[in-house]
Formats: structure tokens, sequence, C-alpha cells
């Protein structure tokens, strides 16, 4: 599904715009391959660098430090979430069909093309999946936070929480599902992969399809 998609992020989060510069868009493209290669401990700014043929002082003048260059990537990967969601389920009427799109989309995103060619989503993906918690799994999260740089989070789940509460207007807990269904979707994949015992996902060949089907087995007893 190709659609044309403008990522709109804190600015606070970098020093400046990548995206505005073929540079940056270089930045981007290569931060994600090689994070998502070397894992986020192993990465640093040095080895982006010599990755992509530049210098760490250019990639310094875009980002202050490797932490809020992953925290920008997550936050665009939770705002190009959202975004699908709301152009999947746009004009659908049924609650309940919604949840089923959003529960898809929390699972096949990576199949998703957005149109935009410095951005390789199923590498993007992968990196969520095994790296995303580190951004905001730190000391400094409350001072982030009060800084906004986790909005798009926030509105992935606001999101996924509105169309709980058409489903079931009293349903108690609608953040808390939004948000664990997305972290169960990324977690259970993990699971699979490096932490078989932890989950019930043990076929690799149907990995997407068994995610989902545990997704929505969770939602019908939470509600009926």
């Amino acid at each position: 599904m190709a659609v044309n998609i403008s990522i709109t992020l804190n600015p606070g989060l970098y020093l400046k715009d990548p995206q505005q510069s073929n540079l940056g868009r270089r930045i981007i493209k290569h931060s994600i391959l090689l994070i998502e290669k070397l894992g986020f401990e192993q990465f640093n700014f040095k080895k982006l660098a010599e990755n992509m043929k530049s210098t760490e002082a250019s990639i310094y003048r875009y980002f202050e430090n490797k932490h809020l260059l992953l925290l920008y990537l997550v936050s665009w990967y939770w705002e190009w979430l959202n975004y699908m969601i709301q152009i999947k389920t746009f004009n659908i009427e049924d609650p309940r069909k919604k949840l089923e799109i959003i529960l898809h989309t929390f699972v096949s995103i990576s199949e998703e093309n957005p149109a935009i060619d410095y951005v390789n989503e199923s590498a993007l993906h992968r990196m969520v999946i095994a790296e995303g918690t580190k951004s905001y799994h730190t000391k400094g999260v409350d001072e982030e936070n009060s800084k906004g740089f986790f909005l798009n989070y926030k509105e992935m789940v606001s999101t996924v929480s509105d169309v709980i509460l058409e489903i079931d207007p009293e349903f108690p807990y609608p953040h808390a599902l939004a948000s664990n269904l997305f972290e169960m979707t990324n977690n259970h994949f993990y699971f699979s992969d490096h932490l078989p015992r932890l989950t019930d996902i043990d076929n690799k060949a149907s990995q997407h399809e068994e995610v989902e089907k545990m997704l929505r087995f969770f939602v019908s007893k939470l509600l009926p």
C-alpha cells in the first residue's frame, strides 16, 4: 500500500531536521540499518559515519547523541503506525472491524510502503522490536516526557483507545489495553525469535498469523 506520508516529530529530538536534506535522510537510512544489524549498545556515530562514508562531525550537526537518534527513529515508527491505522480505518463504521484492522496493522506494518525511499520499513520494524523500549526505559524518561518526546506514542495509543471505547464505552482501561496490545505484538515477535519459552508463538513460518490470532483472542475475552 503506497501512500505519501509526511512525518512530523518533536524538534527537540534533533538539532537539524534530517528529513530536510540529503545528508540527513542518509543518516536516517543508514542508522536504521546499522542499529538493526549491530544492536544499540554496539552502535555509535563513528561506526555510522564510516558506514555512510561521512564524518562524525556531520552527524553531530543533526543529533546531539545516539539516544536521541534512537528516539527519533522510534518516534518516526510510532507516527507512521498511527498514520497507517488512520488511513486503513477511515470510513469504517463498525468499531470491531476497526480494531481488527488495527491488530492486523500492528502485525503487518513492516509490509507497508509509505513511499519514503530512505526508510527500510522491514528493518525499522525489526529495530523497534529489538531496541525500541531502550528509547524510553531510561532514567531520563520523566524529563524527556515533560518535553513532549513521546507524544507520537501517546497519540497512537489514543487512536486505538478511542476505538476500544467505541466498542465498549464502559471499558475501564482503554489506554492500558491499547498500549498492551502494541507492546504485546512486539514482545512476542521478540520472544518467538530469541526467548521461545516466554511465548506460545512457536511457528516461525506463520509467526505473523499466530501473533495476530493471539491478539484477537485476548481482545475477544476483554471486549466480548
